[in-house]
C-alpha cells in the first residue's frame, strides 16, 4: 500500500508524453498451469489456439523467458518486479502465498500515474486485508480466493461453472464458465472510459485442475484418442512418452482461454486501440501433468526447463517488429519495468525491483546488456532452504540442483537446451561461479525480512468486516502435509474491540463434540451436537496486539486428533 503523496514523488520520472490518454493501454494475460507446448504456434499439432497464434505472429518474442515453478511465486514477481522470496510468497498454500502488503505493485505506480487498473481472474497473493488485489493498487477487482476456485479458501461447492466470486470485495454469483465471465469483466472495465488509459491484468486460472470444462470443448480432443506418436518428437529434446489422462480436458479449457483471448484483442480493435495497446501474454509455470512440451524436460514443480520456461509474446504495433526475438534470457521479474518503461515510466527511487527493462531488446535497440543470472527455486514449507531445489541460469549455462540432496548439475544451454547431457564434471569452474552466484542471491534474498516471518491478516477494521479466516491461510507445522487438519491464523488487532466468530466446518459432526477458541489469553469451549455444520462463539474482547494468533479445534467423541473449521468468518463491533 502506498500513501497518495507517492504520486507526487512518481511525477519526475514521466517521460513527456502530452498527456495520460497517449500511454499504452496495457493488458497483461497469465494462464494457469500451460504447459510450454499448449499451443498450435509452439508446434503442437492438436490443440487449436487460431487467435493466441495469430497474436503471436504479431507480436516480438523472448526466446528464453522463465517463471518460478509454481503459481503464486510467480505472480508475486510479476506484480513487483522482485524475486519472490522478497516478498514473503515462498508457496502456494498453507499461509505462504501472502505478499507484504507494503510491496509495491505495477498496478500502484500505473494508477498513481492516471491508469486506470483492473484484475479479473486469479490474485493467489492474500485473501485478506491489507494483501487483497484492492489493497494493492487494483481499482476494480473480481477474483476468486485462494490458489483455485474448488479449494477451501473459497465457498463450499463452487465451481468453474456459474462460479461464486468476490467482486470489489463482496461476493457476487456468476453466470457462465468462469474464463467466460471474466473476460465479460474485462470488456466491460475497458469500455467505460475512454479517456484514460488501462491496466488489464486478466491472469486466467485456467488449465489449472479440477478440469472442468464444458464437453463441447473438451469432446473433440477425446475422439481424437491422442497418442504420443501424434505429437512432433525432436531427436534432442524429451520425448512425449505418455499423456495425461487430462489432456483432452486441458486442450479444451486452454481453446476456451483463446477464445477469450480473440474477444479481447476484437474489443481493442472496435475502440480503436490497437496501435498503442500492449498485450502480454504468457503462462505462471510448467505444465500440470505428462503431455507435449516441446521436448522440455520435466514439468510444473521443478527447475528444470519444462518446470520454469514460459512462452512471452508481447504485441505493441506502435513499437514494436512482429517476429522480433529477443535472445537474451529473461524472466518474470523483468514484466514491471519492462510495463513502467513502455508508460514512460520508471520505478521511484525507494522501490527497488530486481528486474530490467526489456523494452530496448524487444525495440531491437543497440544497447548495453550485461550478461546476468536469473534464480528460480521452490519447495514446500514456511521458508527457503539453500540449495533445495533450485536453478541459476545465465546466457550459456544452467545449474539446477532439482531435490532436497545431490550434487549441482551444469548444462550448456547454447548447444543442450534440453538439458541431456550435464557437464558438471567436466566444468566445476563454472559450477563453482553459478553457485557462488546463487549464494549472493539467497543471502540477499533472505536478510531481506528476518527469518521469513508470515504477512498477517489485520482484523477489526472498516476496510474489512468480517474477515473470512481459510485453510489457505492458516499456518501448520511442516511436519503436517496437505491443507492439514488444524492450523492457527497469524492476526493483526490494530485496537481494541469487541469480536464475533462463526464457525463453518467442511462436513457436519457424526458425534457429540466440543469446539475451543484460543485467541490471546481468551479460550471458549462449547458443546456441539450431532450433526453440527454452524455454530458460533460468545463475543470475546481483543486487546490491540500486533502478533495475535487464531485458532478453532473440533474434538469428536472418540477422536485422537481435533480438526480445524472450514471458514472462521471473524467480525469486529465498536467497543
Amino acid at each position: 500500500m502506498r500513501i497518495v503523496i507517492a504520486y507526487l514523488l512518481l511525477l519526475p520520472c514521466l517521460t513527456p508524453l502530452a498527456t495520460a490518454a497517449e500511454r499504452p493501454n496495457i493488458l497483461l494475460i497469465m494462464t494457469d498451469d500451460q504447459g510450454f507446448g499448449d499451443l498450435g504456434v509452439q508446434g503442437n499439432q492438436i490443440i487449436k489456439t487460431p487467435n493466441i497464434d495469430r497474436l503471436a505472429g504479431e507480436s516480438a518474442s523472448v526466446e528464453h523467458f522463465y517463471v518460478s515453478p509454481v503459481c503464486a511465486p510467480t505472480r508475486a514477481s510479476l506484480m513487483t518486479g522482485r524475486w519472490n522470496y522478497r516478498t514473503g510468497v515462498v508457496d502456494t498454500y498453507r499461509g505462504r502465498a501472502m505478499m507484504y502488503p507494503d510491496e509495491v505493485t505495477v498496478a500502484e505506480l500505473l494508477g498513481e500515474a492516471g491508469y486506470r487498473t483492473g484484475i479479473f481472474g486469479k490474485w493467489h497473493l492474500g485473501d485478506s486485508y491489507p494483501m487483497r488485489p484492492q489493497d494493492q493498487g487494483f481499482q476494480e477487482v473480481l477474483m476468486h480466493t485462494g490458489g483455485g476456485l474448488c479449494q477451501p479458501a473459497g465457498p463450499l461447492g463452487n465451481s468453474y461453472f456459474d462460479p461464486s466470486l468476490l467482486y470489489n470485495g463482496k461476493r457476487i454469483k456468476t453466470e457462465g464458465y468462469c474464463s467466460d465471465v471474466y473476460v465479460d469483466y474485462a470488456l466491460r472495465f475497458i469500455n467505460s472510459d475512454a479517456d484514460r488509459p488501462w491496466f488489464v491484468y486478466l491472469p486466467f486460472n485456467c488449465p489449472h485442475a479440477p478440469f472442468q470444462i464444458a464437453d463441447e470443448y473438451a469432446a473433440p480432443y477425446e475422439q481424437l484418442d491422442m497418442k504420443p506418436s501424434d505429437f512432433p518428437q525432436t531427436d534432442a529434446g524429451h520425448p512425449t512418452e505418455r499423456l495425461s489422462g487430462n489432456t483432452a480436458k486441458v486442450y479444451g479449457m486452454v481453446e476456451n482461454i483463446d477464445e477469450n483471448v480473440g474477444r479481447m484483442l476484437a474489443k481493442v480493435d472496435e475502440l480503436g486501440q490497437r496501435e498503442n495497446t500492449i498485450v502480454v501474454l504468457l503462462h505462471d509455470n510448467g505444465a500440470n501433468g505428462n503431455r507435449y512440451d516441446c521436448g522440455l524436460k520435466a514439468h510444473k514443480g521443478s527447475v528444470y526447463e519444462g518446470g520454469i520456461r514460459s512462452f512471452f509474446f508481447i504485441r505493441w504495433p506502435a513499437r514494436l517488429k512482429p517476429g522480433h526475438v529477443v535472445r537474451q534470457i529473461a524472466a518474470h521479474v523483468d514484466v514491471p519495468p519492462t510495463l513502467l518503461d513502455a508508460a514512460g515510466m520508471e520505478p521511484p527511487a525507494d522501490v527497488a525491483m530486481d528486474g530490467r527493462s526489456l523494452l530496448p531488446l524487444l525495440e531491437g535497440r543497440t544497447v548495453d546488456w550485461p550478461n546476468r543470472t536469473l534464480f528460480l527455486q521452490w519447495h514446500r514449507g514456511d521458508r527457503p532452504e539453500r540449495y533445495r531445489a533450485c536453478a541459476a541460469r545465465s546466457q550459456n549455462y544452467k545449474i539446477v540442483r532439482p531435490g532436497p540432496g545431490g550434487n549441482f548439475q551444469l548444462y550448456d544451454m547454447r548447444r543442450d537446451p534440453f538439458e541431456t547431457h550435464d557437464i558438471a564434471a567436466e566444468h566445476p569452474e563454472v559450477v563453482k561461479r553459478l553457485k557462488k552466484e546463487y549464494d549472493a542471491w539467497f543471502n540477499s534474498v533472505s536478510n531481506e525480512r528476518s527469518g521469513f516471518a508470515p504477512p498477517r491478516i489485520v482484523v477489526g477494521t472498516p476496510h474489512e468486516n468480517p474477515v473470512v479466516l481459510t485453510r489457505q491461510d492458516w499456518r501448520l507445522p511442516d511436519s503436517q502435509r496437505g491443507w492439514g487438519r488444524c492450523g492457527q491464523w497469524k492476526l493483526s488487532v490494530p485496537k481494541p474491540g469487541t469480536f464475533h466468530a462463526e464457525c463453518l466446518l467442511a462436513r457436519p459432526t457424526k458425534r457429540p463434540a466440543t469446539a475451543t477458541l484460543t485467541v490471546q489469553d481468551i479460550e471458549q469451549t462449547i458443546d456441539l451436537e450431532p450433526g453440527a455444520r454452524r455454530f458460533e462463539f460468545e463475543p470475546f474482547q481483543l486487546a490491540a496486539n500486533g502478533t495475535t494468533d487464531l485458532q478453532v479445534r473440533i474434538r469428536e467423541r472418540g477422536q485422537a486428533n481435533p480438526r480445524g473449521p472450514y471458514h472462521v468468518y471473524l467480525s469486529a463491533s465498536e467497543n
